[in-house]
């Protein structure tokens, strides 16, 4: 049994869920309304019935980076320490998601030739997908080759948002956004 510390912050795209471990490495970022997700997440990763979430005694230093990423210090982020139990290839595409700098995008195949494998672009977009990590690790800076959004497991609406904050756009997240997307 794995001991992991579960935290909330508010963020203009609604309350996010924040995992950390003894060690205060991130394990799981994702948003409330996104809990099932993250939990199924969890379970694939480390085993039914292998982590218990407890409060941690202070606030851990991933909330607090990304509090400051959603207050606009959007390389807040950069220096967190993770820790994932993923394949060998995902935690190869989640490493190089981290190198996606702010404000850029990637496509799968880009995302694939950059870990070397120009054939493994589906698998590419499945690890994307099994990312754990919401923000941290930028899964929603991949896109599509014909620049489309593609899925994002926070919901296409906060891909949106997330993708004009880091360009500096403002972004509004409006309520009708989240009803929307429920």
């Amino acid at each position: 049994m794995q001991t992991f510390f579960v935290e909330h912050i508010e963020t203009p795209t609604g309350q996010m869920r924040i995992i950390t471990d003894v060690e205060r490495r991130l394990r799981a970022a994702d948003w409330d309304d996104h809990e099932p997700r993250m939990q199924k997440l969890l379970q694939r990763h480390y085993g039914a019935g292998s982590v218990e979430l407890r409060e941690p005694a202070r606030p851990s230093a991933a909330a607090r980076a990304l509090s400051a990423y959603f207050a606009g210090d959007l390389n807040a982020v950069d220096e967190v320490p993770t820790e994932t139990n993923g394949t060998a290839f995902q935690r190869a595409v989640w490493t190089a998601l981290r190198n996606i700098p702010v404000g850029r995008t990637v496509s799968y195949g880009a995302l694939a030739a950059q870990i070397g494998n120009l054939k493994a672009v589906r698998a590419v977009g499945l690890a994307n997908g099994a990312n754990p990590i919401a923000i941290v690790v930028p899964c929603h800076r991949v896109i599509g080759a014909n620049a489309s959004l593609t899925g994002y497991g926070g919901g296409l609406h906060r891909k949106r948002w997330l993708l004009a904050h880091e360009r500096g756009d403002r972004p509004l997240f409006a309520e009708h956004d989240l009803v929307a997307a429920r």
